[in-house]
């Protein structure tokens, strides 16, 4: 158990993470423009947007710009370390949102906890909490599972271990993968499970699309132009109620995934996911 002290270790900086608006600037916490004018360094994830975001806020950054994202995350963290354990005060922002969710950050954090430095933050959006806040799904519990993979036996691999996820989850998506994400959602899970799309949050064409999963792959596919902007996908967590299923049942489940071109071990974790019954029983029933 470590206990931070409130002024980090002897002759140690401060690390702030600091959250930016997901979309209008007028969302920005009033402590953002006090950080971005004092901070010794300001590590961006991207500095370009970092200058445009100071240009919004009318504010003129005195300390050192850095950049900090995913490629130089690893090579630039012993850096910032040196800065903090030099005393000074760095500032972390990514594009949007909370640093280390889902964006760079968490390394660096690691870094100073493991050196006594200590790390604070300025509260402010979050895509996550603002998504599931709108959702209209129950919030009395959830979890964050980031973005899914991007390839199709590695996504259905994890929506499998999920099937049974009894927490409302909120998912990262890129727009255009998201119509793969929920097609593949609403083969593991079913088409009736309730789910919120939610795109452009806070921004000028913010829209929540919600109603089961089925429901939002046809709203995904007839985008005349694709699914558009920044995306945040908030599911239903599985409800208590199991089906029992019958060893023809499962091998006629099987069977049939695997006339859609899966393979029958692909097809068995799939069924498993879908019907929440043991793979090794699944398993048993394909091959009786």
């Amino acid at each position: 158990m470590t206990n931070q002290p409130t002024g980090g270790g002897v002759g140690a900086g401060v690390l702030v993470l600091a959250a930016t608006p997901i979309g209008r600037v007028a969302d920005a916490p009033p402590r953002l423009a006090e950080e971005l004018a004092t901070a010794d360094v300001v590590a961006a994830e991207d500095t370009r947007r970092l200058r445009r975001l100071t240009g919004d806020l009318g504010v003129t950054v005195t300390g050192r710009i850095v950049s900090y994202f995913e490629g130089n995350e690893t090579a630039r963290t012993p850096v910032l370390l040196d800065a903090l354990l030099a005393g000074e005060r760095v500032l972390l922002v990514t594009d949007a949102g909370m640093p280390s969710v889902s964006d760079p950050g968490y390394r660096l954090v690691v870094a100073a906890v493991d050196a006594d430095v200590r790390v604070t933050a300025v509260p402010g959006p979050s895509a996550v909490l603002t998504a599931l806040a709108v959702s209209g799904l129950p919030v009395d519990r959830f979890c964050f599972e980031g973005f899914l993979p991007r390839k199709a036996g590695e996504r259905t691999t994890i929506l499998t271990e999920l099937a049974a996820e009894r927490r409302t989850m909120v998912f990262f998506e890129s727009p255009h993968r998201t119509e793969a994400s929920l097609r593949a959602m609403a083969d593991v899970w079913g088409a009736d499970r309730p789910a919120a799309v939610c795109r452009e949050l806070t921004k000028t064409y913010e829209e929540v699309a919600r109603g089961g999963l089925g429901e939002l792959v046809e709203w995904a596919a007839n985008q005349e132009q694709g699914v558009r902007g920044e995306v945040t996908i908030v599911v239903a967590g599985a409800t208590a109620e199991r089906r029992t299923y019958a060893p023809n049942d499962l091998r006629a489940l099987v069977a049939a995934r695997q006339g859609d071109g899966l393979s029958r071990k692909d097809a068995i974790e799939q069924v498993a996911g879908e019907t929440g019954v043991r793979k090794k029983d699944v398993y048993d029933a394909a091959h009786s």
